[in-house]
């Protein structure tokens, strides 16, 4: 099992709060369904899009950097989680310009149940994300200190593993808000 049975603890906690999240996304959506179906014109794509090319090239920096420990290549790691944590930090200020124009455009909580929902599920989703670029952070000075070796790197991989769970939540949220009517 990649990582550590904590992580994986917490994983599991994490999906079972976005589930019921989605279900309030669902939920919502079948008693407003003229909501959802004109939401996503006010959002701006590019936004979703951007991020989720971010979180994805990030994952798959922590992937090289869980390679290059399992290879002993402790320097290499390192360069891959900075990488990693550079990329990461790239999400919340999309979404820090995002808001800011969502704002100036009208499109806050009080324009209705559909944004409401989204910034509930998004927000939540980017306090997830923090505590994985803090996660990134703590294995990035593990990782320069030498802490991780080809024989042990649980925590390196928990990191990469719970930074891939932020992954996959972002890539039902997306289509959701951004895309799917």
């Amino acid at each position: 099992m990649p990582g550590n049975s904590g992580i994986w603890v917490g994983i599991f906690c994490v999906l079972v709060e976005f589930f019921l999240l989605f279900i309030v996304y669902f939920v919502a959506k079948a008693h407003h369904p003229e909501a959802f179906q004109t939401g996503p014109d006010k959002l701006v794509t590019l936004a979703g899009v951007t991020i989720t090319l971010l979180l994805l090239t990030s994952g798959y920096c922590m992937v090289k950097a869980v390679e290059s420990i399992r290879k002993d290549a402790a320097t290499r790691a390192f360069r891959w989680v900075i990488l990693a944590f550079i990329l990461g930090c790239g999400y919340p200020l999309v979404k820090y310009f995002e808001i800011q124009w969502n704002m100036a455009h009208g499109v806050d909580t009080k324009a209705g149940i559909f944004y409401t929902v989204y910034y509930y599920l998004t927000l939540n989703h980017l306090v997830h994300v923090f505590w994985g670029l803090l996660g990134l952070g703590w294995v990035a000075v593990r990782t320069h200190r030498g802490i991780y070796t080809s024989k042990d790197y649980s925590g390196l991989e928990a990191a990469a593993v719970y930074w891939h769970t932020t992954d996959v939540i972002w890539l039902a949220i997306f289509p959701f808000f951004y895309i799917l009517r």
